[in-house]
């Protein structure tokens, strides 16, 4: 043994130091694991390495970042927090589309224009990403998909969704903002194959789609959990609930007079129906 710590240059002292260290924990080990999964659960779990020393120092425990860490790994704590998003640029130029819709939010009636955008959801591990169609005429969603994919097979299938829960309308406008998923070749093929109009906001500018921005805005300020969904499944649920349950046939909306947009449309197909009848 003597050769070997001169072969690894370690001192026989520290050697035997480490050969004669307690086995188990000790019970100040033990304590300060006990500390540290307490201030990871007061935080509701969303406490990192940080947060953690610092609340445990500040308990009268001195506790480094660095320790906390160590620890913290091998009782298999880790922060739920969102990491930062950031979304990848596209690598495709922009083809010519120009803005029909103008900012005319307000629409007569159903299925004569809708407006597409996708945002981002954390499922527990990474990123999800949602694609919502939005009826215009009563801010009402009428499509929408969730994936781990933001491509364009995301926005494809939030659109077949509306297409044919609609029941195939025929010269709807659908707008959206530049995404690489709206000016893709595949995207581009299915609206002319659901014979849509295509309408494009102008680049950077978040208010030639607005309707879209505020609906996601509810959502996330409304529904979904600070610190994001546990698994992809569970967030699928929620933003169901909320899509087709709350939003859809409870939540008031100022655009339609505080009704619901399910509310808001039955009353128009209603008259509707009296117009034609009278015809």
């Amino acid at each position: 043994m003597n050769r070997l710590c001169e072969v690894f240059e370690v001192h026989r002292s520290s050697y035997r130091a480490w050969y004669t260290r307690p086995k188990g924990m000790t019970a100040q080990e033990q304590h300060l694991r006990g500390r540290i999964k307490a201030a990871h659960a007061f935080s509701n779990g969303s406490a990192g390495a940080r947060t953690v020393a610092r609340i445990v120092t500040d308990e009268g425990t001195p506790l480094s970042r660095y320790r906390a860490s160590k620890r913290m790994a091998a009782m298999g704590l880790v922060s739920s927090q969102q990491p930062k998003h950031r979304y990848r640029k596209a690598d495709q130029p922009h083809i010519g589309v120009p803005n029909l819709l103008e900012r005319q939010f307000d629409v007569e009636a159903p299925d004569k224009v809708w407006a597409g955008d996708i945002t981002y959801v954390w499922t527990g591990k990474r990123w999800g990403y949602l694609a919502v169609v939005l009826d215009l005429f009563a801010r009402k969603p009428v499509g929408w998909a969730l994936s781990l994919n933001p491509d364009s097979e995301l926005t494809k299938k939030a659109l077949t969704m509306a297409y044919e829960s609609r029941g195939e309308p025929q010269g709807v406008m659908f707008h959206s903002d530049q995404g690489c998923q709206y000016t893709s070749l595949a995207f581009r093929q299915q609206l002319w194959r659901y014979q849509m109009v295509q309408s494009m906001s102008r680049r950077g500018n978040c208010w030639d789609n607005s309707p879209m921005e505020r609906f996601f805005r509810s959502l996330k300020t409304e529904w979904i959990p600070e610190i994001g969904y546990p698994s992809f499944e569970e967030a699928k649920h929620g933003i169901t609930d909320y899509v087709i349950g709350y939003y859809s046939q409870f939540r008031p909306h100022t655009h339609n007079n505080g009704l619901a947009p399910n509310v808001a449309e039955k009353l128009y197909w209603n008259a509707h129906k009296g117009v034609a009848k009278m015809t």
